[in-house]
């Protein structure tokens, strides 16, 4: 994987305050971080928000765009809007000997003597993040699907013939639910 800068903040020649950046992220980009052959097409603009402070800086990631993926229903593709937003603190460490804590979810802790923070894995695993774990056509502005018609009149079909195999393995079951044990038998005779 190419290095770059492009992703780099040195927050060192920050002034304290908000600074914002826009990043555009495309199949290159996720594909050389390992985003897999299911999604193409990316087209990912997130607008980051560096906020810095004097011992602690606030990230926030907006992702806004979308993604070429294949429908769950009817396995055409189609683009999903990819929208989402993430925030994260990073905290300053290292003064006299302090020991670095362990990482929590949406804390990071880095060394002050780092000068340079690369934000490149983060804008991946949040834009990663934001797709949408199903993925199904949007409805058509008249409200019907926006699935293929014949996927979705296959996909009935198979439902209906579902319903109306009965397996004979269950006909035989519902007989054994109806006897009686001879204990609930006795049971019965005894209340009568």
């Amino acid at each position: 994987m190419k290095h770059t800068r492009e992703f780099e903040i040195a927050w060192q020649g920050l002034k304290p305050g908000e600074h914002t950046y826009i990043y555009d992220l495309d199949d290159q980009f996720m594909q050389e971080r390992g985003a897999g052959e299911d999604f193409r097409n990316w087209n990912a603009r997130i607008t980051f928000t560096f906020d810095k402070h004097e011992n602690f800086f606030m990230l926030h990631f907006d992702v806004d765009g979308n993604v070429t993926v294949g429908c769950d229903r009817c396995g055409s593709e189609f683009e999903l809007r990819l929208w989402d937003e993430f925030d994260l603190v990073i905290k300053l460490m290292g003064l006299d000997g302090e020991e670095m804590p362990d990482e929590e979810d949406d804390v990071v802790f880095i060394p002050r003597s780092e000068t340079v923070i690369d934000i490149a894995d983060w804008l991946y695993e949040f834009t990663t993040l934001s797709v949408p774990l199903q993925h199904i056509h949007p409805d058509k502005p008249d409200g019907t699907p926006g699935c293929d018609p014949a996927a979705l009149d296959l996909l009935g079909k198979l439902t209906e013939n579902e319903h109306h195999t009965e397996n004979e393995l269950w006909k035989g079951l519902e007989a054994l639910k109806n006897l009686q044990t001879p204990q609930e038998k006795s049971k019965r005779q005894k209340k009568q």
